[in-house]
């Protein structure tokens, strides 16, 4: 974690999820409980031959691990780079994650704090939007090329496989080495883009923006129009303490 300000640690990197019994890994590409993991892996397993694409169509679909579809589970959260972070978090399963850590949701404030780093900018590298400084507003989006459009289908446990021009539009932890709010001689990493995350509001807030969001907000980002139950692809988190 990283300190700000002497007033709270804030995870460096977004979060990894492990079985909170066994120190399992999580798959990143389903939401994180048995029963979901079951429906959207046979689900996708019978209907991926039907997407609008070849793209779609010719695209495997990633298997959890075995123990995943047969136990039920609790998550916890870690920090680690280099890594494909979880995405389909809702906020419950989010702030599980970071309780069964030993820590918690971030405040709205502490994260924009954080995020903006000692210099107070709008974004991790300046003031001013610079595309390709951060895992944002990328060239495509992931449904687009699977299903052929951009609003259908946010539970498909492909999507954040989907690479673009070669690319991948996911990137692991801290993989956007420009991407860094600095304070002091440490950094967090990726709070703007790669994934939106949730932060500790009853009502359900993500921040950031996902690496598809048309997004030139920065640490401003904002999304406040889904259910806390809600969940999709581009939904991650990282704890504070």
């Amino acid at each position: 974690m990283v300190d700000v300000q002497g007033r709270f640690c804030i995870d460096r990197w977004e979060v990894v999820l492990l079985d909170a019994a066994g120190g399992r890994k999580i798959s990143p590409h389903y939401h994180p409980t048995r029963r979901a993991t079951s429906m959207a892996y046979g689900r996708w397993l019978k209907e991926r031959g039907q997407s609008a694409t070849d793209e779609g169509r010719n695209m495997a679909v990633p298997s959890p691990p075995e123990w995943q579809l047969r136990e039920e589970f609790e998550p916890r959260a870690e920090s680690r780079p280099g890594i494909l972070p979880n995405g389909y978090l809702d906020r419950g399963r989010a702030e599980r994650g970071c309780q069964n850590a030993g820590k918690r949701l971030c405040q709205q404030d502490e994260w924009v704090l954080a995020c903006k780093g000692m210099q107070g900018r709008k974004f991790p590298y300046g003031d001013k939007f610079e595309a390709g400084r951060c895992n944002v507003f990328r060239e495509g989006h992931p449904a687009s090329v699977l299903h052929g459009n951009p609003s259908i289908n946010h539970s498909d446990p492909r999507l954040n496989l989907v690479t673009v021009g070669g690319r991948p539009l996911l990137r692991p932890t801290g993989t956007t080495a420009e991407c860094k709010s600095e304070w002091g001689s440490d950094a967090i990493y990726d709070m703007v883009g790669n994934l939106d995350e949730w932060i500790a509001d009853a009502d359900g807030v993500f921040v950031g923006g996902f690496f598809s969001r048309g997004t030139r907000e920065g640490c401003d980002s904002r999304i406040s129009s889904h259910a806390p139950t809600y969940f999709d692809y581009s939904l991650g988190t990282r704890c504070c303490k």
